[in-house]
């Protein structure tokens, strides 16, 4: 376990009680977006079709029927739109499995070790089976109470429901959630539930994503836990 390959001084750190931390997890948790934008250009090249030139600011935050929707057409018949998604998903693991945990965010294993005491959750608008696998493969899943996927919930980000849910199953205040998100459309969803918001810079400058909280580098920035320390439960 990670727990027993990283050396920290655990009372240097703390969370004030009643708070809980949300992750997503793509940008945040995994570096995965670039993966993410070449395996869809490789699903489109096999499918015959070419990506919109936007595409990755269209891609960043959104749940995968939405992108098949708005890339295949929108009257995609429902199993085309699942299909599509899981064969692209399934290369995604394919090309991660052998680096993903070269592509861990810098520092979320060890930040995750240091707040291991408090309630945390994944809630991501990726498919069960992606969560699964970055969970598992990154050897994170004893730090996450709650893993909440895109498929458990009817209204993908930027809608709130996935943080509301999140937050109830943590049975915690959406405003004692600390949420952490790398997308626009991620940092919409949880501001919308009432959360703290704490801005991840892998897909995003600080000026792109705002509206947070406090925007960090990675989980290595020094400005994360001096702002961690200053939070308390309302």
């Amino acid at each position: 376990m990670i727990h027993d390959m990283i050396r920290c001084t655990d009372s240097t750190y703390s969370l004030s009680t009643g708070l809980a931390l949300v992750f997503d997890l793509d940008g945040v948790v995994v570096d995965s977006n670039r993966v993410h934008s070449a395996c869809w250009r490789e699903y489109f090249r096999r499918c015959g079709r070419k990506l919109p030139e936007d595409f990755d600011l269209r891609m960043f935050g959104r749940r995968n029927d939405d992108i098949v929707r708005d890339s295949f057409g929108a009257d995609l018949d429902p199993a085309e739109v699942f299909r599509h998604g899981a064969e692209k998903e399934k290369l995604y693991r394919e090309m991660m499995s052998p680096v993903l945990r070269e592509h861990l965010v810098p520092g979320v294993a060890a930040f995750l070790v240091r707040h291991r005491d408090a309630p945390i959750a994944v809630a991501t608008n990726c498919e069960p089976a992606n969560a699964d696998f970055v969970i598992d493969a990154g050897g994170l899943r004893p730090y996450f109470r709650v893993v909440i996927d895109g498929h458990q919930v009817e209204r993908p980000k930027p809608d709130p429901e996935i943080y509301l849910r999140a937050a109830e199953s943590l049975s915690v205040a959406p405003a004692n959630c600390i949420v952490f998100e790398d997308s626009m459309a991620g940092v919409e969803a949880a501001r919308l539930s009432g959360a703290r918001v704490v801005g991840v810079r892998t897909t995003h400058t600080a000026s792109e994503l705002s509206h947070v909280d406090v925007s960090i580098r990675d989980f290595l920035d020094p400005e994360l836990e001096r702002w961690l320390s200053a939070q308390v439960a309302v």
